[in-house]
């Protein structure tokens, strides 16, 4: 399994037990949807690595306690500290209408309502206090702040987002 092809669920912050439990930090709004999984890749010196869950629990909004197969020492929980945990994409919940993943919409096109088509995202920066769409429009960077108010719709057959964002801020990154 590639990382291309799963998303991030979270990792792995600390040890639980002498019998090898850990702690799972869940990067998700659903934690509920991930507490009977019955294994995920963990992120091992860049390969993901399957591991199989002999049980689990939700604790704590969005902690999971995990106990995985084959380990079974503070030593083997100590050596996946720290590792990120992924599950293949397909596995997503479907989102619909304006709500979509950030590794979805890369590729489409952002139209806003009053200057028209703007660019593709080539990205979604989240380092950022408010995520912004990357947006490519022939070699010049444009960010938009992913403000549910400026999204008006995200068409997945079409490949767009419509946008209205305040008045000049698109104007502002093409003046020269």
């Amino acid at each position: 399994m590639q990382k291309e092809d799963c998303f991030y669920l979270g990792k792995i912050v600390k040890k639980h037990s002498f019998k090898g439990e850990v702690i799972i930090k869940l990067d998700t709004d659903e934690p509920h949807l991930y507490g009977k999984m019955e294994s995920v890749f963990v992120d091992l010196g860049n390969n993901l690595v399957p591991f199989f869950i002999e049980k689990s629990s939700l604790s704590k909004g969005t902690m999971l306690r995990v106990k995985f197969e084959d380990v079974d020492t503070e030593a083997d929980a100590e050596a996946i500290l720290r590792a990120g945990i992924y599950l293949p994409i397909d596995l997503l919940p479907k989102l619909t209408g304006k709500q979509f993943y950030y590794h979805e919409v890369i590729g489409f096109t952002v139209i806003d309502s009053a200057y028209g088509a703007v660019g593709t995202i080539v990205n979604i920066n989240d380092t950022s206090a408010q995520p912004l769409f990357e947006i490519d429009r022939d070699g010049k960077e444009i960010f938009i702040p992913m403000i549910d108010d400026f999204i008006e719709s995200v068409n997945r057959e079409d490949k767009t987002i419509e946008v209205t964002t305040p008045e000049g801020l698109i104007s502002l990154y093409l003046e020269e």
